[in-house]
């Protein structure tokens, strides 16, 4: 949906036309329900935190001005729903120490699995991701996957750039302790070390 299009469907709504709404939220049920999912890793929340999202975007849509991409907008309610749930929810905190990892260290996750087939590589980086903490999940998520700019991704988070690019370091450096602590030995050692 263009910019256009998005403007368009919340004047319908603003205007008193509900049925406007059902196509706002097709087209946007995927992504929303993507970041819950990637949030919570339980497809039962994502999406209540779905339909929360929804909800919480119907009723503040006059609060929408255009300032940003309306997908950013509904992004950052998802994003904040799911944290609230998260909160609410803290049974599986997910935490992990590391060590210092150099800079080449890090490069290498791309060269350890770039031997492998794609599909196999995509799987095992979904893997790794989920046994981050949820919040650095999240941003990792955002930032390689939604391929949202850093902008976009301190608008949602209301974080501030350097709070958002330390966290993206650190999710990266435990994302590579991960991937090291996961993927086979052999693989490591055929496909990323010497």
């Amino acid at each position: 949906m263009t910019n256009n299009n998005d403007q368009l469907y919340i004047s319908k709504v603003l205007k008193g036309d509900a049925n406007a709404f059902a196509y706002v939220v097709n087209t946007y049920k995927n992504m929303v329900f993507s970041l819950a999912f990637k949030m919570t890793k339980n497809r039962v929340e994502a999406e209540e935190i779905s339909q929360d999202t929804f909800i919480k975007a119907y009723k503040n849509l006059s609060k929408f001005k255009g300032d940003s991409k309306f997908s950013t907008w509904l992004y950052r309610i998802a994003y904040h729903t799911g944290l609230d749930a998260i909160k609410k929810n803290k049974k599986n905190n997910n935490t992990l120490e590391i060590n210092e990892i150099t800079f080449n260290q890090i490069k290498s996750v791309d060269n350890i699995l770039e031997g492998i087939e794609r599909k196999e590589r995509a799987k095992i980086m979904n893997d790794c991701l989920d046994k981050l903490p949820k919040e650095e999940r999240s941003i990792i998520w955002m930032f390689y996957y939604d391929e949202l700019s850093l902008k976009e991704i301190i608008e949602i988070t209301e974080f501030s750039e350097a709070n958002i690019k330390v966290k993206l370091h650190r999710a990266r450096k435990k994302l590579l302790a991960i991937v090291e602590e996961n993927v086979a030995p052999e693989i490591i050692n055929h496909y990323g070390r010497k």
